[in-house]
């Protein structure tokens, strides 16, 4: 089956929730229809766009796929996660709007032979739900390979399989998820209800085709929009020829099409994500010139020891959200290695052997075909060429008396690729127009936070405790380094739904739409 497999047609069969009445294989949640062809269908259902949805996920990421899953898994009676609210027989009306046309997970990072840094093991259900048919080891039965995974002896699958095992967990929800759907700005509702507090919220989004603009009302929101590329200073925002690491692999063949060609390709940044084009250019264009520009004495290895790496268990998120904010500060710049600036061990050995055999080749460094620019930093870009990037590289050297800084050198190159991480803020601009919500009112300093189940902090009285905003992955400051990362989001998913559906308050909003009572279903 292809990761999107079209959902069942509706209005050709019997449904129960979200299960077609043909013939089940409820452990793989597969189902065959009439013309014996395996198709896959979650429990949730669309909703008719003018009802109140009791959730809207922003982006259909890993993080809001995450979510997803949690919700099938809590309408699954044989399967499902005990601790998941119960939600009846209709379902929750749920809705996902994903900007991009199809689901994709870091696609211009996919490159041949690059392996995940976290263990599969923290899927998007294993750490919550063992026995949910979304793990990855249950991925690997149904496409006839576990055995074969086996084998291999590891952890740490390549990204392209999981990025495929996340394609095939998002084709169960594709009627529940809306693609193409820029949300452009989250409105509280104007309450005309008879209550006092804001109670539900307008999700305007555009087709990123069509153009049109479409309104969907809900209780609740879930802001998971991910990070943006970030282009640093003296760069410019827009150049054919410079690229940010998340465009690499399909935009790089568009303009370096010549494989044998002798190009100039500068690589910026000191992390994974750099590391990883660095080597990944002297596989796919062998006659090209790379230097790798990075500002500090050396590449550094990530430190993912078992003791350090438990920064990132889920159960480490109560504590350190219990911190004041300095002492949080203290704890995430002591742990910036696992994750900021530094590169997995074996890809620096190799990267190493590299460069280690051009001196074998060539004993002239003049002669040398990839360099790593250590102590340097980009004063300046002269981009005013479509055919190359000139950058000025003030480098330093290190003496026995301090740092000195050298004359800035100019350098030309045929495409420069950034990797300088991303930002995490796209949730200021779309929730501006609640910014009169902000707990002491608006102030244009001021930026959204969250309580522990990050929901978002509103003025106390102004937003009923059944509706509210949640964010997702930009919430490093106050809930840890894991925050942007696949290694909690089983377990957040989790809580998001358990945040918005269960609970005494929500349990009584939720049983009285079903017509029961408040004493549980």
């Amino acid at each position: 089956m292809a990761p999107h497999a079209n959902a069942p047609d509706r209005g050709n069969s019997s449904f129960a929730n979200g299960y077609i009445h043909d013939r089940i294989d409820s452990a793989n949640g597969l189902t065959i229809d009439a013309n014996n062809t395996p198709q896959y269908q979650s429990h949730l259902q669309p909703t008719e766009l003018s009802e109140i949805h009791d959730l809207i996920c922003v982006g259909f990421g890993p993080a809001s796929l995450a979510i997803a899953v949690a919700l099938h898994d809590g309408l699954d009676g044989e399967n499902g996660d005990s601790n998941m609210p119960a939600m009846g027989v209709l379902g929750p009306k749920v809705a996902f709007l994903e900007r991009q046309p199809r689901f994709a997970w870091h696609a211009g990072m996919l490159l041949e032979g690059a392996k995940m840094q976290i263990s599969f093991v923290k899927d998007m259900a294993t750490l919550r739900n063992p026995r949910s048919p979304f793990t990855f080891l249950n991925y690997l039965h149904v496409k006839n390979r576990l055995i074969q995974f086996t084998n291999l002896d590891t952890f740490l699958p390549q990204r392209i399989e999981f990025e495929d095992y996340l394609q095939w967990c998002a084709g169960w929800f594709d009627d529940v998820v809306h693609y193409s759907q820029e949300v452009l700005e989250i409105k509280p509702d104007t309450n005309n209800r008879g209550h006092h507090a804001i109670d539900s919220f307008s999700v305007i989004s555009r087709n990123t085709t069509t153009g049109e603009v479409t309104t969907r009302c809900t209780r609740h929101v879930v802001i998971a929009a991910g990070g943006k590329p970030a282009i640093p200073q003296p760069f410019p925002s827009s150049h054919p020829r410079i690229l940010h690491s998340s465009q690499y692999a399909y935009t790089s063949p568009q303009i370096l099409t010549d494989k044998e060609a002798h190009y100039r390709v500068a690589v910026v940044g000191g992390g994974q994500s750099a590391a990883e084009i660095f080597s990944n250019l002297h596989t796919q264009y062998p006659n090209c010139q790379t230097r790798l520009i990075i500002r500090g004495a050396s590449l550094k290895p990530s430190d993912d020891s078992p003791f350090v790496n438990e920064i990132f268990d889920p159960c480490r998120v109560d504590p350190f959200y219990s911190q004041p904010p300095s002492a949080r500060a203290l704890i995430n710049s002591e742990h910036r290695t696992t994750n900021y600036g530094v590169v997995r061990l074996e890809l620096l050995e190799h990267i190493y052997q590299t460069l280690y055999m051009q001196r074998v080749h060539h004993p002239h460094e003049e002669d040398w075909q990839h360099r790593i620019e250590n102590n340097s930093t980009i004063v300046g870009v002269n981009a005013d060429s479509s055919e190359t990037i000139q950058l000025q590289v003030a480098r330093r050297v290190e003496s026995c008396y301090g740092e000195k800084e050298v004359a800035t050198e100019t350098q030309e190159y045929d495409v420069v690729i950034i990797a300088t991480g991303y930002t995490r803020n796209s949730h200021e601009d779309i929730l501006a127009p609640a910014r009169y919500l902000m707990p002491g009112g608006d102030d244009p300093e001021k930026k959204w936070t969250v309580s522990r189940d990050y929901k978002v902090h509103f003025q106390e009285g102004l937003v009923s405790e059944d509706a509210g905003v949640f964010l997702q992955g930009c919430n490093e400051e106050s809930h840890g380094l894991a925050d942007s990362l696949l290694s909690i989001l089983a377990i957040r998913g989790g809580e998001i739904v358990q945040s918005v559906f269960g609970g005494e308050k929500n349990t009584s909003h939720w049983n009285s739409k079903l017509g029961l009572n408040a004493g549980g279903l």
